[in-house]
Order: structure tokens, then sequence, then C-alpha cells
């Protein structure tokens, strides 16, 4: 099967591809052999449009070399279920996400995975589950363009503990929602996010702008 990566600037996406997309006219084609996302980034953020994508034989090798090219972040987090088949969410720079947080030094996956969902919004994991998926996605830190690649997994909590934002990290609300009662998520989110509410089939009425 094709291998197909999505790369976020905030509302924005760069797919790599080795096939081209079903509705190609949507898309704004980049060159594979000069693209630079250090470079393209200022100016994917002033072009109007929002999807574009990059044909490669080898989507998997060409994010490879990407990364070999920028200051990359790793990241990890997750989405929890509690006991009564709630998920979790934080708010955060005035939009719904999920609990995260950079990898520190020496420190396993799964175990900042943990660590961050447990230091953000004040609960215990219970149980680790499978990987979800991984998003990437580009921003500016101390003024250096840096890619960020973030490892989700599937958690499940108890739920009992009375929810603590983090509030030095930026974090001002934490909640249960029903999966019936997340559509205030899905308007006020990030693409990336809705990323892992796909994969866990969180969300099956709202088409993914690169589906294809």
């Amino acid at each position: 099967m094709a291998q197909k990566y999505r790369i976020y600037i905030n509302e924005k996406v760069i797919l790599l591809t080795e096939s081209e997309p079903k509705h190609a006219d949507n898309f704004e084609r980049l060159d594979a052999e000069t693209f630079d996302l250090k470079i393209i980034y200022t100016w994917i953020l002033a072009n109007p449009n929002k999807l574009f994508y990059i044909k490669t034989p080898n989507a998997k090798v060409y994010l490879k070399a990407i990364k070999k090219n920028i200051t990359l972040i790793e990241a990890a987090g997750g989405l929890v279920m509690n006991t009564k088949g709630q998920y979790l969410f934080i708010y955060r720079n005035d939009k719904w996400d999920l609990p995260k947080g950079k990898i520190e030094k020496d420190e396993k996956v799964k175990e900042a995975a943990v660590r961050e969902v447990e230091e953000e919004c004040g609960i215990k994991v219970s149980e680790l589950g499978e990987k979800i998926c991984k998003t990437y996605h580009v921003y500016v830190n101390r003024g250096e363009v840096v890619l960020k690649k973030t490892h989700w997994f599937a958690m499940k909590s108890k739920g009992k503990e009375k929810l603590k934002p983090q509030k030095e990290e930026g974090i001002t609300d934490v909640r249960w929602f029903e999966h019936e009662h997340i559509e205030p998520i899905i308007e006020n989110t990030f693409p990336s996010i809705m990323d892992v509410l796909h994969e866990e089939k969180l969300v099956t009425n709202k088409v993914m702008p690169l589906s294809e």
C-alpha cells in the first residue's frame, strides 16, 4: 500500500504521496527536487491555498530526508478514555487539544506520553494502549523553523480524580466529553488532532481534506 504523510502548518497541510491525489485540482503541487521546509514555511503561510502536495516515488524516504534538513522535536501524548466511555480533552491557545509534550532526554516514548498526560490533566493513567498514529506539524521556536513529530497513544483512566489543568503550560480547561458530544472539539481544534480522532473512528461524518 502506498505511503502517505501529512505535514501541517497551522490550518494548511502538505501531503507527501506516491500517487497523484484523486482531486488534484484542489491542491497546489510543490516541486520535490527543490523543496526545503525551512525556506517554504513563510511562503506557505502567505499562500491563499490550504492544500499542497509533493509526489515522490518513496514518501517514507522523502520524509526522512526532510527530517535531516530541519530541527526535529519529538513529543508524545494520548487520547484517554475513562470507565464511562468519555474522552479527555484540554483547552489551550483558544483551541481544544489533546494532552501531549516534549520527550525528555533519555526518556522512552511511551513513558513521555503517560507523564505528559498525567501532568497536564491531573489524572492517573491506568492503562497504556496501542499507538494510534504519528502526526507532524511545523512552527517557529525561538526564531527557528522546526518540525514536531508527535506520537499518539490510546490510554485509559478510571477518571475519578479531580481534573487539574496545568496552567503553566497554557492549559485553561480539562474536560471529559461523551463520544456523541465532541462536536465543539471538531469545530475548534487542530487538523493534526482530527487525524488522531479519525484514526480512532471518533469522527466519521466529516471528510478529511487529504483523505485521498
